[in-house]
């Protein structure tokens, strides 16, 4: 079997990476250098040539509040491109399963909680990421109608909140698990007697941890697809993947700074946006079909902490 993962740099992509190698599967994969994602001639190219049996599509451009209303125009095309690319690519040279990671950004902001996969298109999206969301809806749709109308196997997934080695850590473009580590981090080392975070604090949001989703993923693959088919529907639409819990921004950054042991004083900047008010994904569908996330949070973060500590040289600025 050959196995591609695309994104194998990021966050999602290595834990992927890692877990199908911990089982002495090979996988091929390529850098940024050698593959341009959003080149049309250089992935049908490079599909040709290897002819996959299994394509996990975790490539993608990717960052928090910041950097989508920073960079939405970067955020639509870039994203489009690649899974436009990837899927049609698949499609073309008979790949026999695609999993396609999305977002639960995808749902609309004022979604009833917790968020069922049939929510999807039923109201306005959250302002500060649309770009990013229109296009991973997108992506769902096209595996969605290449499934309908070619009858392929491409399955598509809604991960939560994502944490865990290999995240983004930016000053300015991560998300808020990393973005919290960091300034926790820094706070301390710099003997700061307070710190100053975005927004009121009181919006809820659910986190996954990435081996955990990576897990997930692997499980959702190799799934029968008869059984996929009449547990969840799936082969027309997407499942949700998450923790089933959720906790408020105040009670992360408390937990954030036990485990960086910063003593200062958390100052809330309410002038900031907050973003969606609560974000819950139901993964009743996911749990029906046998799966159940495992890292608990605050162990979680105490490994995402460590890893950040380990690994400064991988930092981005």
């Amino acid at each position: 079997m050959k196995i591609y993962v695309a994104g194998h740099r990021g966050m999602v992509g290595s834990a992927i990476l890692r877990n199908l190698c911990k089982n002495n599967i090979e996988v091929i994969t390529a850098t940024k250098e050698e593959l341009d994602l959003t080149n049309q001639s250089q992935v049908s190219d490079f599909f040709y040539k290897n002819q996959f049996d299994q394509v996990y599509l975790a490539a993608a451009r990717v960052g928090g509040i910041f950097a989508n209303n920073s960079y939405p125009a970067d955020f639509i095309y870039e994203n489009l491109m690649i899974q436009n690319n990837i899927i049609n690519s698949s499609y073309k040279n008979n790949v026999k399963r695609l999993l396609f990671l999305g977002s639960s950004c995808i749902y609309p902001k004022l979604s009833s909680q917790p968020i069922k996969e049939e929510y999807l298109l039923n109201g306005k999206l959250e302002s500060t990421n649309e770009p990013y969301a229109i296009a991973k809806i997108a992506g769902i749709k096209l595996c969605e109608s290449f499934n309908r109308q070619f009858k392929c196997d491409f399955r598509s997934i809604m991960p939560t909140n994502l944490y865990g080695p290999n995240d983004n850590f930016h000053k300015e473009n991560s998300h808020v698990l990393p973005s919290l580590i960091r300034k926790f981090h820094e706070a301390k080392i710099n003997r700061n007697s307070s710190i100053t975070l975005w927004g009121s604090g009181l919006p809820y949001r659910e986190f996954l941890h990435v081996d955990d989703l990576a897990e997930a993923s692997i499980f959702i693959m190799n799934l029968d697809k008869i059984k996929l088919n009449e547990s969840t529907g799936i082969m027309t639409s997407h499942i949700n993947v998450g923790s089933g819990i959720d906790y408020s921004i105040k009670e992360i950054a408390e937990i954030i700074s036990k485990i960086t042991n910063y003593k200062g004083k958390i100052i809330w900047d309410k002038s900031m946006p907050d973003g969606t008010e609560k974000k819950l994904l139901d993964v009743s569908k996911l749990r029906k079909l046998g799966w159940e996330s495992k890292i608990l949070l605050e162990d979680g973060l105490q490994s995402t902490y460590e890893w950040f500590l380990n690994n400064q040289e991988f930092i981005r600025n």
